[in-house]
């Protein structure tokens, strides 16, 4: 029988889920070092001590709301590849929309931009690959089993593709929103030709 939520539980969970959306809205707007819990508490008309409660400190919180952030974004991703032709346009597809998102002025700032100082190198690096890299391997194997792609070792391809993907990321974050788009199709552009110069 599934277990159903008391009321408690039920209070708990939607205070944890607006926690995560007030500290993504002052993360993308006032950045890590300029967001305080009692201002994301105070967003919710909750105490400092709720904050501490569900995530128990700022670098907790933070890392809670860039992994909903990554699981979005990947799942996004994943879904733009179904219903493709062929597993090229699967990949094609999958890009496009990773490079859409890229543009976003929210995933921009938190995750580019805020989350390895907030998180530091090492665990920011861990945290991209947690999300993105199984996501990647799969759409370079595919490819490879279509013959689409020579059979090249599959780790140094994904970690290729995941090193020249978080590069665009990066770049596109690190320009004005106005000029975004712009830096995105150049982006876009060089990624495809160097996809295709790696395919059969």
């Amino acid at each position: 029988m599934p277990h159903v939520k008391s009321r408690r539980e039920q209070y708990s969970d939607a205070t944890r889920a607006a926690l995560l959306e007030a500290a993504t809205r002052r993360f993308a707007e006032r950045g890590f070092a300029g967001t305080s819990l009692e201002d994301v508490a105070a967003d919710i008309q909750a105490t400092r001590g709720a904050v501490y409660h569900h995530f128990g400190s700022k670098p907790a919180l933070f890392e809670a709301v860039a992994e909903a952030l990554e699981s979005r974004v990947m799942r996004e991703v994943a879904q733009a590849a179904e219903g493709a032709r062929d597993p090229w346009s699967a990949a094609v597809a999958a890009t496009e929309k990773f490079l859409d998102w890229c543009c976003d002025p929210v995933y921009s700032r938190v995750v580019w931009q805020e989350a390895p100082l907030a998180l530091g190198w090492v665990r920011w690096k861990e945290l991209e690959k947690e999300y993105s890299c199984g996501l990647i391997e799969q759409f370079i194997q595919l490819l490879i089993d279509a013959g689409e792609m020579p059979p090249l070792p599959l780790e140094p391809m994904t970690r290729i593709t995941f090193h020249m993907l978080g590069a665009a990321g990066m770049a596109i974050s690190e320009v004005p929103e106005q000029d975004r788009f712009r830096v995105r199709a150049e982006y876009a552009e060089t990624i495809a030709h160097l996809l295709r110069g790696a395919r059969r």
